[in-house]
């Protein structure tokens, strides 16, 4: 048996990562789920929140996401993602913004539905406030 498990994320703009990696930790639905080689096949929705890449017996590389899917196989565990960004990359001030925005866009809303899209946006942008504020410095 191998010693990794191909790991691809895909957002809507782009391939974000394609690599063989040690493990894989995921945000699913009904909690988080890691992913070795040999893994039994499954389907889940991912949650708002961080994907973590194991290389060498630890992080190595983690990456926000927002909504989306995963597919594991025995050798590979694919994610297609609502929304991810890289944590390295992310902006703290651009995230402040964003949030700003929603909240202004929620104040604003004019109908349910509106004020729903708002809120739902607020969320994401604050759980990734979150992720960045808890990103290891270094």
């Amino acid at each position: 048996m191998a010693d990794t498990v191909e790991f691809e994320l895909v957002s809507p703009e782009r391939l974000l990562f394609s690599a063989p990696v040690e493990m894989v930790v995921v945000p699913g639905a009904e909690g988080d789920f890691g992913v070795l080689p040999g893994h039994a096949p499954l389907i889940s929705s991912v949650r708002t929140g961080v994907i973590a890449v194991y290389e060498g017996g630890k992080v190595d590389r983690r990456i926000f996401v927002s909504g989306g899917f995963a597919e594991v196989t025995a050798t590979r565990c694919t994610v297609l993602a609502d929304e991810a960004v890289a944590l390295e990359d992310a902006d703290r001030s651009q995230v402040e913004a964003r949030i700003n925005a929603a909240r202004a866009d929620l104040a604003d809303a004019g109908n349910e539905k509106e004020r729903a899209a708002a809120a739902a946006e607020l969320a994401v942008a604050e759980a990734l406030l979150g992720a960045i504020d808890a990103r290891p410095q270094g």
